[in-house]
């Protein structure tokens, strides 16, 4: 078969190509901002930019490479990726964490961690409510006291911690 993904799920070949140009972009972003900065050497030692350019231009080279690799066997069978089943496990993880991180945003994180956290117990854990409710809740609690009081770093806050005053 030719084409990229059959009946049972994706191909290699769309995967490899998206990989390898953001990290080609990726790599072309370091390398101009280590230009930036610099990357020769200062009389103290290597400028701000010097091992951060050399990393660059391996991540280029070698993002380049499988780039180029994957567009000439463009033609080629392309095997299977992932089948649909492990796109759909990905996607049950993927699309709550990204939910997660918009609202740490909006609610703050201990709102949001405690969300998230009764979600999958309840959800992939199958946990009954009074353990999934306590780990939920024990959880944020124990990273507000550790950074908050502890270590002094603030973490971000949503409506209902400046609601009662945190």
């Amino acid at each position: 078969m030719n084409s990229d993904s059959s009946d049972r799920g994706v191909g290699t070949r769309w995967p490899e190509v998206a990989v390898a140009a953001f990290l080609l972009a990726l790599a072309a972003l370091v390398i101009a901002d280590s230009l930036r900065v610099g990357i020769g050497w200062a009389d103290d030692g290597p400028r701000s930019g010097y091992f951060p350019f050399y990393i660059g231009l391996m991540l280029a080279g070698s993002s380049g490479w499988v780039l180029i690799k994957a567009l000439i066997a463009w033609k080629k069978t392309s095997p299977v990726f992932a089948e649909r089943e492990q796109i759909a496990l990905v996607m049950a993880m993927l699309l709550p964490m990204t939910i997660y991180v918009g609202a740490i945003w909006l609610l703050g994180i201990y709102v949001a961690s405690f969300a998230l956290i009764g979600y999958f117990m309840r959800r992939h854990g199958k946990f009954g409510w009074p353990l999934s409710a306590a780990v939920a809740v024990g959880v944020p609690l124990v990273f507000f006291v550790v950074f908050e009081r502890w270590f002094l770093v603030p973490l971000p806050k949503g409506p209902l911690e400046r609601l009662i005053g945190l």
